[in-house]
């Protein structure tokens, strides 16, 4: 069986994350997203891949590339729909194929109650349908599907994985997989509904914050680093090579450090937390359910809690990201949400910054002893 990624979005509602890489590379417990798809695919003996690239096409393909499996790569130039990326991996379909976003988590059980499959989709309960294509089943064939309604007609979502025969392609007239298999129903083809095993999509950005908690459930624990002996460490920790980890830091897992970090001493890392490569935690800093990616400073007596920091972020002594909920306005919809940050690439904040509850966009700059709450756009100067 063959199997196509489809990895050319930007994700736009993950803004400002995905300003600068596609959604399918975002780090996950250390990840992109894209490899734990791949991984699914390995583990069901899937081994002729398929990924189609577009938007920063050029970073997907230096990573695909590092990885040890055996993929073909093609570009969809213009990132019109999920049916016209389709299309551009027509020529590469010689039999049954999957069909999979390479920016959700999937585990291998959901792929293998689908493989065998022909003409099927992957469906889930999901507690916020209206982010998704809605789906409504009878007898386990589908009969409808109903794309982001304000008023769902059920929790059942469709996954954005199919098991399809090649004739799909003929179905492909517009640039959405729904309308083809609006058309394909429409025609007298039976489409089967298989529920997933697991299944995680991340929607916002504040929504990788459990998506990174379940991710760190299957972390191995390993040490590379160099851990001073006083170190308590409890739980499963995973900790990269080049990382000194300095006196009296207390480590709850599930955690993951990555590599050539400098962290503490006196530092707390309690559970789901990953911290990217090159990362440094100044003394006494304590750090919670946060997702920091690779080359951030945070200065010392900072206090980061449900927070996601993009690259590159400096943030001086006593930075607090403080959870809370409330509205947050997103792709013309206000819903409430409760986190303490999401901090785009190259934020620099001055010491004594508080984050309420904020989205700031890549390299914002904020001043001595201020507190940031809501969107905060690109390059802003909070003084």
């Amino acid at each position: 069986m063959q199997a196509v990624i489809l990895a050319a979005g930007e994700g736009s509602r993950l803004r400002p994350l995905t300003r600068s890489k596609p959604k399918a590379m975002l780090p996950v417990a250390n990840r992109p997203i894209i490899e734990y798809v791949i991984d699914a695919l390995l583990e069901n003996g899937i081994r002729d891949i398929v990924v189609v690239v577009g938007y920063r096409k050029e970073e997907v393909i230096r990573h695909l590339n590092r990885l040890d499996a055996p993929i073909q790569v093609v570009v969809q130039e213009r990132q019109l729909g999920t049916a016209d990326a389709l299309r551009a991996a027509e020529s590469e379909i010689a039999d049954d194929f999957l069909v999979l976003p390479g920016d959700n988590y999937i585990n291998a059980g959901s792929i293998a109650r689908i493989k065998e499959e022909r003409n099927a989709m992957l469906v889930a309960e999901h507690p916020n349908p209206s982010n998704f294509g809605v789906v409504v089943i009878r007898n386990g064939i589908v009969r409808e599907i109903v794309e982001k309604p304000e008023d769902a007609p059920t929790f059942t979502v469709s996954t954005g994985i199919y098991s399809f025969t090649p004739d799909v392609f003929s179905y492909l007239q517009t640039n959405e997989i729904p309308d083809a298999l609006a058309a394909m129903i429409a025609s007298g083809r039976r489409i089967r509904a298989i529920p997933a095993d697991d299944w995680q999509d991340a929607v916002y950005p504040w929504d990788l914050l459990k998506l990174n908690s379940r991710m760190l459930r299957g972390v191995r624990p390993g040490i590379a680093g160099e851990v001073d002996a006083s170190v308590i460490r409890r739980g499963t920790v995973r900790i990269g090579a080049g990382t000194t980890v300095g006196p009296n830091t207390v480590i709850y897992g599930p955690a993951v450090i990555g590599s050539n970090c400098n962290i503490g001493p006196n530092t707390v890392i309690m559970p789901d937390t990953s911290i990217g490569d090159r990362v440094v935690l100044e003394p006494f800093t304590y750090v919670a359910d946060s997702l920091i990616m690779n080359d951030v400073t945070i200065g010392s007596h900072s206090r980061i809690v449900s927070a996601v920091l993009g690259q590159g972020c400096i943030l001086a002594d006593h930075t607090t990201t403080y959870p809370s909920a409330s509205f947050i306005e997103v792709g013309g919809h206000v819903q409430k949400e409760e986190f303490g940050a999401v901090l785009g690439e190259g934020v620099r904040a001055a010491p004594f910054t508080t984050f309420k509850n904020c989205i700031a966009g890549n390299n914002v700059t904020v001043g001595e002893r201020k507190t940031v709450v809501g969107l905060i756009e690109d390059g802003t100067r909070v003084m």
